[in-house]
């Protein structure tokens, strides 16, 4: 029987769920701790969240096919249960210091639970807010963002301080965390009745027409087009860049912080490193909510132009500065625009595609996170594990405005068909 939800009530319960979901953002909190620890590289370190991050677009995608025959509900607290069973097995490798059953826990099984948790409550939250798409979407993925808050300044260092020098104990105590919490969280994850609406609500002309437009037209019709095919580019160069930050900003942060003479001691600068991983979650979290919203207004198109082109000045900025306080600043701007592109992409793909292939079309966008997610930190890496620290830096930071730059240019190739009615006016 379908229950009759508060729309609120469902927000809350997926943005719950991407809270915990979004705490592998502040996997670069572990990235030191584990190369100096068991003695990996860098770049082997960073491919169990490169690993993750591809699992999470590739399962979105089987998950945005999957979601209309298994319901949100069972599909999130499958995501759920794989992204908990990823930290305890990724617990299980390190007390082995195995990487290959760590890229298999935290990597794919973390990963695909990451993938179908994800796609679950932004296809399922979209549906009760079409009066709202922007916003609605927007506040469920600004939970995404701010877990790397939740990870790098409560959750970890309790563990870690709990279990001082052993990181297994503190994965699996992760992994129970989670799993107490998700599963619980999707309960509340439901579709709104057949034909609902909310009160006094007009439905707009553009909206009816993407929604006819939609029922001529099949999934794969539309992933194969040209339009999906610029939105995904354009998708993966804005994430391509900042995730390449997300991976490795607490070591940049304390390479930079050491070369100003701030401090040379390690604890100190893992400290500064996790609270520039809390504060830029929230640019992220925060700015998936704000660019959401703006894009009701201003049109999604203008919306991500403005994203490329102002990180595209940030880029470059960063390859000039040698000011820690700056380098935070610009990467927490970053940070916002990253998740604005979270933000703004559902409410794009609905106004394209039309609700009805809402799901499969959004899964299928998301394999760019997964491209993304393995360029970005894993060019990075291997920059870090071949150079000294600054060129690697200037380098990293000239890769992401070249990404960014590519998305720019892409973006003025995007057609003004199928306008939504921000769009219009």
């Amino acid at each position: 029987m379908q229950p009759t939800h508060n729309r609120w009530i469902v927000a809350a319960a997926g943005t719950l769920l991407m809270i915990c979901l979004g705490t592998v953002y502040a996997w670069s909190f572990f990235q030191k701790p584990l190369t100096d620890s068991y003695g990996w590289s860098n770049s082997q370190v960073a491919w169990a969240f490169s690993l993750a991050i591809c699992c999470l677009g590739l399962a979105a995608a089987a998950g945005g096919l999957l979601l209309p025959k298994l319901g949100p509900t069972r599909l999130a607290q499958a995501g759920g249960i794989l992204f908990a069973a990823g930290y305890l097995v990724a617990a299980l490798a390190l007390s082995l210091r195995s990487l290959p059953l760590l890229y298999l826990g935290y990597g794919l099984l973390g990963g695909t639970g990451l993938g179908l948790g994800y796609v679950t409550p932004v296809a399922t939250v979209a549906r009760w807010f079409p009066d709202r798409k922007g916003f609605a979407t927007g506040l469920v993925v600004m939970g995404f963002g701010f877990g790397a808050l939740l990870m790098s300044k409560v959750i970890a260092p309790f563990l870690l301080q709990l279990f001082p020098g052993n990181l297994p104990a503190a994965f699996t105590a992760m992994g129970g965390l989670f799993l107490l919490v998700t599963v619980p969280a999707a309960t509340g994850i439901v579709n709104p009745p057949p034909g609902w609406q909310p009160a006094g609500m007009v439905q707009p002309a553009t909206a009816t027409a993407a929604a006819a437009g939609s029922g001529s037209r099949s999934a794969r019709d539309c992933i194969l087009s040209g339009d999906f095919a610029l939105l995904w580019l354009i998708f993966f160069c804005n994430i391509a860049a900042g995730i390449a930050i997300i991976g490795f900003q607490s070591p940049l942060f304390q390479d930079i912080c050491s070369k100003a003479g701030m401090t040379a001691d390690p604890a100190t600068l893992a400290r500064y490193g996790a609270t520039l991983i809390a504060v830029s979650s929230l640019f992220n979290g925060v700015g998936r909510f704000v660019w959401g919203g703006i894009s009701d207004r201003i049109g999604r198109r203008a919306t991500f132009r403005l994203l490329l082109g102002s990180q595209l000045v940030a880029f470059l900025l960063l390859m000039q500065t040698g000011s820690p306080w700056l380098f935070a600043l610009l990467v927490c701007y970053i940070l916002l625009c990253y998740g604005g592109g979270f933000g703004t992409m559902p409410s794009f793909i609905l106004d394209r595609f039309g609700a009805g292939l809402m799901p499969a079309v959004y899964g299928a966008i998301l394999t760019a996170w997964s491209a993304a997610g393995i360029a970005g930190p894993q060019l990075v890496a291997l920059l870090k594990d071949t150079y000294p620290a600054g060129r690697a830096a200037t380098t990293s930071f000239a890769l992401g405005a070249a990404f960014l730059l590519a998305g720019l240019l892409l973006s003025l190739l995007l057609p003004a068909t199928a306008k939504s009615a921000a769009e219009t006016g």
